[in-house]
């Protein structure tokens, strides 16, 4: 997985670049087939802003927008948003899995629904 950190209007010390590192590195516990995580940190007047874009497999990207104080405060806001969204994606998605149902029948498309005759059943006794 690739993460990418970017800053306009500003610069970010050392710690600030590992802590926003290390908190974009966690969102894979949340949902692990990511391929990409790009943060990108504005600073306006007094406050950072803090975007990040999470690109997942077989999935649009996942885009959260947030302002503090501090680059960190910004990120922990953002991270709180994006990982919602991947929690929220990957219920959906496993939900989608386990539903034996979906789409009508119970049957999966390669199988055939068993005649009457074969369950047992005689409709004209009926």
């Amino acid at each position: 997985m690739q993460i990418e950190i970017s800053t306009r209007h500003g610069g970010l010390d050392a710690d600030q670049q590992r802590y926003l590192h290390d908190k974009a590195e966690k969102l894979l516990k949340y949902f692990g087939r990511l391929m990409a995580i790009e943060v990108a940190v504005d600073h306006i007047k007094h406050a950072w802003e803090v975007e990040i874009r999470v690109s997942a497999e077989h999935k649009h990207d996942f885009v959260a927008r947030e302002a503090g104080s501090t680059p960190e405060a910004g990120m922990d806001a953002c991270i709180h948003k994006i990982e919602q969204q991947l929690r929220r994606y990957k219920e959906r998605v496993q939900r989608h899995k386990g539903d034996a149902t979906h789409g009508g029948s119970g049957f999966r498309s390669s199988e055939s629904a068993p005649a009457p005759e074969a369950m047992g059943t005689d409709l004209d006794e009926v």
